[in-house]
């Protein structure tokens, strides 16, 4: 099913009723007149990193000798978020419309193959699009109709971490110190298309996967900005350069079986994976919680949140107890080394910081699992 923003709105009234009903999909908006004058540009974009490259392009699209105006904006079907799985436009959609874009600019088709969706996108006669963090893979038939091509924002430097998870891959497998963010001309294989330009950034030990993001996609719409004249007057193409194959690697999809931590593994690799992890879906552990008084033990599910590798030697590390010191729950890990955790999170429960989790432990022992 394809809905248009205007739609979309109306289903948050009447959910159930519009759940099941089929709709169209207009191009044309009263409260929006084309400048014959100016490209016709596309964004397509989901989450809320790809918000922040919108803005970036709402705010060069009303300079005066702006090059182009924002045609259409394309983005995932509004979903349950959430708690109450509450169900909600995309962040960009809710941003568009915050803007007082035109409802019926705003596509939401499941798959951006979708001959209803074509059909209108063909009828705007893009000269460009723009994609960042979109979340749906474009076929060839989408990529054939704006006549200048797709331009993606990659936060990686291709050809390395091609795929849906760049950034927490990066962080989880390598730990990387230095990262960037790619401008590339789309094509059909995913993430392989001739780089434009790109942008090194450092990498901060400490820093999560989603502040990473952020970093990552604010750089990447000021190198957008900044490439759009050569993007528009064909430079940008003879410029490009193709990716060596040779050295790609690829950011397969995160899932939720992998957020369980092994503390056999070194600190390290712990350390790297809470980083990338960070978000969605988490870290989790289990400990063993001992009442000496009562004899009684009990396993207990702990979601890890911020860690350091542990690099004192004040104190002697037990193979298997967690004890508490200097403001950090501390784990022996694989290889000799330890892990120092921050904070944590019981389910169901808020964040609290390691001294308050220990504190109401009262007394009680822990062993890792």
């Amino acid at each position: 099913m394809l809905l248009s923003s205007s739609q979309m709105l109306r289903r948050f009234c009447c959910f159930s009723a519009a759940a099941s009903a089929p709709s169209t999909v207009t191009v044309s908006s009263s409260s929006y007149a084309f400048n014959a004058q100016k490209k016709r540009l596309v964004f397509l974009g989901s989450p809320l990193v790809s918000a922040c490259v919108l803005e970036a392009l709402f705010s060069a699209a009303s300079a005066p000798d702006s090059l182009f105006q924002i045609a259409a904006i394309v983005t995932q079907p509004p979903s349950g978020r959430d708690r109450g799985r509450k169900v909600m436009p995309s962040p960009v959609a809710q941003h568009a419309l915050d803007r007082s874009f035109p409802s019926d600019l705003i596509f939401t088709p499941v798959k951006a193959g979708e001959e209803p969706f074509l059909s209108s996108f063909r009828a705007l006669e893009p000269d460009l699009c723009i994609t960042a963090a979109y979340g749906n893979i474009l076929p060839t038939k989408f990529l054939q109709i704006p006549s200048m091509g797709t331009v993606n924002i990659h936060p990686s430097l291709l050809p390395l971490y091609r795929g849906a998870a760049p950034v927490q891959r990066a962080l989880q497998q390598d730990g990387i110190r230095e990262t960037g963010v790619s401008l590339a001309y789309t094509v059909r294989q995913m993430d392989a298309g001739p780089v434009i330009s790109c942008e090194n950034v450092v990498v901060d030990d400490q820093i999560k996967a989603p502040e990473l993001l952020d970093l990552l996609f604010a750089q990447g719409s000021k190198l957008l900005i900044r490439e759009l004249p050569s993007i528009f007057d064909g430079s940008a193409k003879t410029k490009a350069l193709a990716q060596d194959e040779s050295k790609a690697t690829l950011a397969p999809k995160i899932t939720q079986e992998e957020s369980w931590l092994s503390f056999d593994q070194n600190a390290i690799v712990l350390h790297n994976k809470v980083r990338a992890f960070a978000g969605w879906p988490g870290t989790r552990a289990k400990v063993l919680v001992i009442d000496e008084k009562s004899g009684q033990n009990n396993i207990m599910e702990l979601k890890i949140i911020t860690t350091r590798v542990y690099s004192r030697d004040d104190i002697k590390i037990s193979e298997d107890e967690v004890f508490f010191g200097k403001g950090s729950l501390i784990f022996s890990c694989g290889e000799g080394t330890a892990l120092e955790v921050l904070e944590v999170q019981l389910p169901g429960k808020k964040v609290v910081n390691a001294a308050a989790f220990w504190n109401g432990l009262r007394g009680q022992k822990l062993k890792r699992l």
